[in-house]
């Protein structure tokens, strides 16, 4: 049975917020250990290095929310396409990235071929590979070409992914016909590629 959109969401958004409060109040935290230091009496060097660290944590999180949160157009994804699902899960690698990590998966049906290489990031901004993924297969929506969401069962972890080599399927996303490219419009992803932000320019 297919999983139910609405608590995959509601689940994903959950871990998402969850990772937001952790950061902030760590931020709160680091900011306050200066402040609390000179209180007591302490007045080392060290506890200042409390302030870079706080801002280094929210410029951090900024980043991660900018470009390695997917929520929204995951949400439009799924309200445009149906979910398939994919009965072979294959993870070939990971990379760490300041969005999150980056899966390169493979996501086929037993008997059929040519299934594109996808690199995947979890929408939530959770690192970790979904376990359950490993188990079995999982539900996808979107368009091979352009991109789309993998559900997996059990957990309802949401990753976005789209292809590896964005460019070899250039021309099959320019011959497209309307219908399939109104559909990519429409769910946010026809000219969504992900990129790594460059922490040197703020992105």
């Amino acid at each position: 049975m297919a999983p139910d959109v609405t608590q995959v969401l509601k689940h994903n958004r959950a871990l998402l917020y969850r990772h937001i409060v952790t950061r902030l109040a760590l931020a709160v935290v680091l900011f306050g250990v200066p402040l609390v230091a000179h209180l007591v009496g302490y007045d080392a060097a060290l506890p200042a290095f409390g302030i870079p660290a706080a801002l280094f944590v929210l410029i951090f999180l900024v980043l991660r929310l900018r470009h390695g949160s997917r929520l929204k157009v995951c949400e439009k994804v799924l309200h445009t396409y149906p979910l398939e699902y994919r009965d072979r899960v294959s993870k070939k690698g990971s990379e760490w990235k300041y969005l999150g990590d980056v899966h390169t998966v493979r996501l086929s049906v037993r008997g059929q071929h040519g299934a594109p290489s996808l690199r995947a990031v979890n929408t939530s901004t959770v690192r970790r590979w979904p376990k359950e993924a490993e188990e079995g297969g999982a539900w996808f929506a979107g368009d091979p070409a352009f991109g789309g969401v993998m559900i997996v069962p059990g957990s309802n972890d949401m990753l976005f992914v789209q292809p590896v080599d964005w460019e070899k399927y250039e021309q099959e996303r320019d011959q497209a016909d309307p219908q399939r490219r109104a559909l990519a419009e429409q769910a946010g992803i026809s000219r969504l590629l992900e990129k790594e932000p460059n922490i040197l320019v703020g992105g």
